[in-house]
């Protein structure tokens, strides 16, 4: 079952599971000539709506590219699990404003064994099913998934607080609904804003985990003909859709037939292993003896001196073009990128009196 599939399957699941849960209240809720149980069970149905969003967004999210979206609709997802943890937030929020209220101004809340017997199912019900539900959200990498889960862990929270409040309340005739509500809406709305920040954040981009950047570096170096990986940059269009770009070093003697084969060989592989679809750039390493070769060792030599140059790469030299040129990664401590470039930009012109030499700050999006 691929994973799509298996997302809907399991949100499926949750509104079964809300919907049964919801039944069972109502009949006891009738049974008992309950009100509160009875919209405790609407409030059950409402809790399917964060299933219902994650199936629409998986949904959306298979609509093939088209002309305007060439990636694909992948990042829908993303919007589903902002959608689902603004739910839980809201929740949160109001549930600490009912809270604020009742320690104000406190009520004797009264308790049956029907609603007793209520809670204790709702609270293995909500468990169990936030528990599987967050369990495949992260199995599948399923932000929308993982929020429903733990939306319906955080009911069987609430829930169990209710049952706490009971006990004390039918132990000791003391009112505790107010402070444990509050102090688990603190919890809810931190939750809420921590489930809000990790869609919000593939939105707008986040750095490639280190484990997979040295898993690629590593791949690739290991690949006959490469002679340093550079520039790795990974696009995420959703959970299925990663397309990214690397420089690789080559010596200057290869002939464009082999670095064609090169390039396809790692594109290849970054497909199989990892999914993404990668595009390979080539920077010319000078070799045999003579003057470009000489001032490529002059000039990584002098730029190495530099404790805030961290990576140096990308040398190009032309006598026909008159040009030298070179790309530095500076360290986090590097602000002014202009005063580094006219500094380093000195100290090279020395090598090479009558050409221009072009420096280029580049950044590390990777590690």
């Amino acid at each position: 079952m691929d994973r799509n599939r298996q997302i809907i399957r399991t949100s499926w699941i949750g509104i079964a599971a809300n919907v049964m849960l919801a039944g069972f209240k109502a009949a006891v809720g009738m049974l008992a000539s309950s009100v509160a149980i009875v919209m405790d069970a609407v409030n059950n149905l409402s809790d399917a709506l964060s299933s219902v969003i994650t199936i629409v967004g998986t949904r959306l999210s298979q609509r093939p590219a088209d002309r305007k979206h060439p990636f694909g609709f992948g990042r829908i997802e993303y919007f589903s699990a902002i959608i689902i943890a603004v739910i839980v937030l809201s929740a949160g929020v109001t549930s600490l404003i009912e809270s604020v209220k009742k320690i104000i101004e406190p009520t004797l809340p009264s308790y049956t064994t029907v609603t007793l017997i209520v809670i204790v199912v709702a609270i293995a019900v909500k468990i169990v099913l936030g528990l599987y539900v967050k369990h495949k959200g992260e199995q599948l990498k399923s932000d929308a998934l993982t929020a429903s889960g733990a939306d319906a862990l955080f009911d069987a929270i609430v829930t169990l607080a209710t049952l706490v409040s009971a006990g004390v309340m039918l132990l000791w005739h003391i009112s505790l609904d107010g402070i444990l509500g509050a102090l688990i809406s603190i919890v809810i709305i931190k939750a809420g804003i921590e489930m809000l920040a990790g869609p919000v954040n593939d939105l707008l981009g986040t750095s490639i985990p280190a484990e997979l950047t040295n898993q690629i570096k590593k791949e690739v170096s290991d690949i006959e003909g490469v002679h340093g990986v550079y520039d790795l940059i990974i696009h995420n269009y959703g959970p299925d859709v990663r397309i990214g770009s690397l420089h690789i070093n080559v010596y200057d003697n290869m002939s464009a037939y082999d670095i064609h084969g090169l390039t396809r060989r790692i594109s290849s592989l970054m497909f199989e292993r990892h999914g993404i679809i990668m595009t390979v750039g080539v920077y010319a390493i000078a070799t045999g003896d003579n003057r470009r070769a000489d001032l490529q060792t002059q000039v990584i030599k002098a730029l190495a001196s530099h404790k805030e140059i961290v990576q140096i790469h990308g040398f190009y030299y032309s006598e026909k073009d008159n040009i030298l040129s070179v790309d530095v990664v500076p360290d986090i401590t590097v602000h002014d990128d202009m005063a580094l470039i006219s500094r380093l930009t000195d100290e090279l012109q020395h090598l090479v009196p009558d050409t221009p030499v072009n420096i280029v700050v580049d950044h590390n999006y990777s590690e």
